[in-house]
């Protein structure tokens, strides 16, 4: 069981790699924003912490499953996603952030059972996909060789 300060040295962690992201959607304004993002993740990171501890004081007395709590954790974040998914006559607005939220709570759920490596590494992925896609999509989006002839994109 790890102790109070790893714990919280978890937490913090949790707020970095969340903030990061969630800055990224705040900068292009996005309804879930910076503090959504970090209180997702702080809350999975939170849950897996209390997994693992519930885990830890019932291992000798009962079977348990620490991943059982975590899998909820990831239900739960589909319905917060879908809230902010916007259906628009022309397009549908909010899937990246829905996914954005989804991807936090898996950061935070790592970073929680102590898995920091790979949630810094998924961290690193996310904000390169969100940051460098955007300036290609951007690119092939705008290229007039790709409108159809009402003007609308053909992709």
């Amino acid at each position: 069981m790890p102790t109070d300060l790893q714990m919280i040295i978890r937490l913090l962690l949790t707020l970095v790699l969340s903030g990061l992201i969630g800055l990224e959607r705040q900068v292009h304004r996005r309804d879930a924003g910076l503090r959504t993002h970090i209180l997702v993740a702080l809350g999975s990171c939170l849950i897996m912490l209390t997994s693992l501890y519930v885990f830890d004081i019932y291992k000798d007395k009962v079977s348990l499953d620490p991943a059982r709590i975590a899998a909820g954790v990831i239900t739960g974040i589909g319905f917060l996603g879908a809230g902010t998914i916007i259906r628009e006559p022309e397009r549908v607005k909010g899937l990246t952030t829905a996914a954005s939220l989804w991807v936090v709570s898996g950061i935070g759920l790592a970073v929680g059972c102590g898995f920091n490596g790979m949630a810094v590494y998924t961290t690193a992925l996310v904000l390169l996909v969100l940051y460098s896609l955007r300036f290609i999509e951007y690119r092939l989006l705008n290229n007039p060789k790709l409108k159809n002839k009402e003007g609308k994109h053909g992709i």
